[in-house]
């Protein structure tokens, strides 16, 4: 759980640094390059994939509403203990709630296609990530948002 926490949030990091780049991040390229990764890595049948990607679409817009949520939390004064309590408690349920929804949708997906295929797109999404998180690194952009 923590795990797939950790992942959204860097996520939505992700995303959130890519916009701040002057522009630079185009999130419907990064969608159509997030897609064919997990195609290809997947395996999927364009039978599969017409099947998966609306349900995905959607379990993706769902979160990152939960990740607009979890913004307000970012600018909370941390020498107001109650108000740092209550962030920590706001952002602890929306993490929760984030892994419920990802559950429901992985409950959603099995119903509609093999388990193992369903694995094996968390783990090709998953991946992507963590190579687009080391491509940034490797062209200095997180060097400048510090």
């Amino acid at each position: 759980m923590k795990r797939i926490i950790i992942l959204l949030c860097f996520v939505g990091m992700t995303m959130h640094t890519f916009a701040q780049r002057s522009g630079r991040f185009d999130p419907k390229k990064f969608q159509v390059e997030l897609e064919q990764y997990i195609v290809t890595e997947a395996a999927l049948t364009i039978q599969e994939s017409a099947i998966f990607f609306p349900i995905y679409r959607e379990m993706r817009k769902k979160q990152q509403g939960k990740f607009g949520q979890m913004k307000r939390y970012r600018f909370v004064d941390a020498s107001d203990d109650k108000a740092a309590k209550d962030a920590i408690e706001q952002r602890d349920l929306l993490e929760i709630q984030m892994k419920q929804l990802i559950q429901e949708y992985h409950r959603r997906l099995m119903e509609v296609l093999p388990a193992g295929k369903v694995l094996k797109i968390i783990k090709a999404e998953d991946k992507f990530h963590r190579q687009s998180f080391k491509q940034m690194a490797k062209k200095g952009k997180w060097a400048d948002n510090k």
